[in-house]
């Protein structure tokens, strides 16, 4: 499996030049708002979203400004729901770092969040770009209405795979669809081809999600078994696979463990032991893999080029991680 470091080959010039396009896009003249973009800036990931926008672009055409112009909007507008989703989750943690809200407390992190949506929206204003600014619009929305749709049935704990999918497919796959699709955008007009990106993009979202899910239960792949999700109350497909097909009584009894003893370790483990044992685990996998085929699939449509292995590459690398 490549490294995200062989992945970022074909486009290592384009992310050190964003840098400094993003360090632009998050400076204020506000004393306490520059130190904490700085502190952002500091413990930013892996660039994951720039990477889809760059080897999109790549893959379609080639690399324009409104090429930097889509990366810094995607930062921007995934750095705002990261950091109002810790205000709203009450995290003090993120990657290892504190998060905004445990350093500067709710009321700046909100404000925070609100400074980085505005940012991005005149950064795609100022350069004219609406386009990248519709898709960038349309993904924030379906991020906030995934959460709500999450927590409206969050709280009956016996939600269907069609719900589930639902929620995914806005709340995590939407922004991995819009950096893919904007990518696409800022170097070619053809709207079919920016639709074939954002699709390959919510594909990987969703296997990207189904992956997160099969850590919770730990595999042979994966290792130990984790159970946060079961402890937050999440439901996930390897649960959901395995509720469906329990009897009545079971189903009531892990759906009680759930709702009621999440806080209990040895009871966090009979749920997990009762999916392991349901096959929930094979079924998810298999679903996965499905997604991931179909992102392969629409890869397959454009020419061979250094872009289009990174990105193929990128499918086996978001399937096959182990963290």
């Amino acid at each position: 499996m490549s490294s995200i470091d062989t992945i970022k080959q074909p486009i290592e010039k384009e992310l050190d030049r964003f840098e400094l396009h993003f360090r632009e896009a998050m400076r204020s003249h506000v004393p306490l708002l520059d130190r904490i973009m700085y502190y952002i800036v500091q413990r930013k990931g892996k660039q994951v979203r720039p990477m889809f926008v760059f080897l999109s672009a790549k893959l379609c055409g080639e690399v324009t400004e409104a090429s930097y112009v889509a990366a810094s909007l995607v930062e921007l507008m995934h750095t705002a729901t990261l950091v109002h989703d810790d205000v709203v989750d009450e995290s003090h943690e993120r990657r290892g770092f504190f998060s905004i809200n445990a350093l500067w407390k709710n009321k700046v992190a909100v404000l925070v969040g609100d400074y980085l949506l505005a940012q991005g929206l005149l950064l795609a204003l100022k350069n004219k770009e609406f386009r990248l600014l519709e898709i960038l619009s349309d993904a924030v929305k379906a991020m906030s209405e995934g959460e709500l749709l999450q927590l409206e049935k969050a709280r009956r704990l016996d939600i269907k795979e069609d719900i589930y999918f639902e929620v995914i497919r806005q709340k995590t796959a939407s922004l991995i669809a819009s950096a893919c699709s904007a990518g696409a955008a800022s170097t070619t007009k053809d709207e079919a081809v920016i639709e074939q990106m954002r699709l390959f993009g919510e594909n990987l979202g969703i296997a990207f999600q189904i992956k997160d899910d099969l850590f919770d239960f730990g595999t042979d792949d994966v290792g130990k078994p984790l159970g946060i999700d079961i402890q937050e109350k999440k439901l996930t497909l390897p649960l959901i696979y395995a509720l469906e097909r329990a009897s009545r009584s079971e189903k009531s009894h892990i759906i009680n463990l759930v709702k009621r003893h999440a806080d209990k370790p040895e009871k966090v483990k009979e749920v997990i032991h009762f999916v392991q044992a349901s096959g929930g685990l094979d079924y998810a996998k298999s679903v996965m893999e499905r997604y991931s085929g179909q992102a392969f699939s629409i890869l397959e449509k454009f020419p061979d080029s250094p872009a289009r292995q990174a990105l193929r590459d990128l499918v086996v690398y978001v399937t096959q991680r182990k963290k």
